[in-house]
């Protein structure tokens, strides 16, 4: 099957079990240099279906939480709009997918995720939590943590996301600060620099770019690698195999 994805994570996990790919989003950027071969039609908010006719889909491949329901009730295309919020769905998720494009390293890679997501997780204390790429200002005490994805506004994650099932694995499920909302705005001037720690993610804002100005906050605080507790294919199954064995 001709296949576009307009999801970055799945390009890639796409890409590593030798499918069709024939389109992708434009921050599809995993793996290179194969990724760089394939068109570019549009970004996860936005895309122009009139673009991909040469491309011929015979199926666009959507989520429910990166790409909008308009982008899914404009797409002349047949489509599958995966949905994922947990460890725990991704087997099930990308089988489905498998099984709808009959791609057989597919359906073995979601089955290593359903082992993955069986697997108990490990407790780690915030000054070793994995994946931290550097600590700009390291924690000296186990503390309320918030993970940062966007500035202006400050933007955090919240329960009901994938992040927050990864980091649950982690032992950072009772650190992390309660937020009803998937995404929430929040006010850094209401948190306590003396009892928060703040984890700058390295996608999808820049932070390493405001070093300087971000430890000026008074908090302690590190950029962690944000396609690692994001990106639910290949790139987060090999982390979390890695971490919780």
């Amino acid at each position: 099957m001709r296949l576009i994805s307009l999801i970055p994570s799945i390009t890639e996990t796409l890409i590593d079990c030798n499918a069709n790919l024939v389109g992708r989003s434009r921050f599809c950027i995993h793996p290179e240099p194969e990724v760089g071969r394939i068109p570019a039609v549009g970004g996860t908010k936005r895309v122009d279906w009139g673009s991909m006719a040469d491309l011929q889909p015979d199926l666009v491949i959507l989520d429910k939480e990166e790409n909008t329901r308009e982008m899914a009730e404009s797409c002349p295309y047949p489509y599958l709009a995966l949905h994922i919020t947990r460890v725990e769905d991704v087997g099930p998720e990308f089988l489905r997918l498998a099984e709808r494009i009959g791609n057989v390293a597919l359906g073995k890679f979601a089955r290593r995720w359903e082992q993955a997501s069986r697997l108990a997780g490990k407790q780690y204390a915030i000054q070793s939590l994995p994946g931290i790429i550097e600590w700009w200002r390291p924690p000296t005490i186990q503390t309320r943590v918030e993970y940062l994805i966007w500035r202006d506004p400050w933007m955090a994650i919240g329960e009901g996301t994938f992040i927050h099932s990864m980091l649950g694995r982690m032992g950072m499920g009772e650190l992390l600060t309660p937020h009803a909302e998937k995404y929430p705005e929040i006010e850094l001037a209401a948190l306590n620099p003396q009892q928060t720690v703040l984890l700058f993610s390295s996608e999808p804002f820049p932070f390493q770019r405001y070093r300087d100005e971000l430890l000026e906050l008074g908090y302690a605080c590190g950029l962690i690698d944000g396609e690692s507790y994001s990106w639910y294919g290949t790139r987060s199954l090999r982390f979390l195999e890695t971490c919780c064995q």
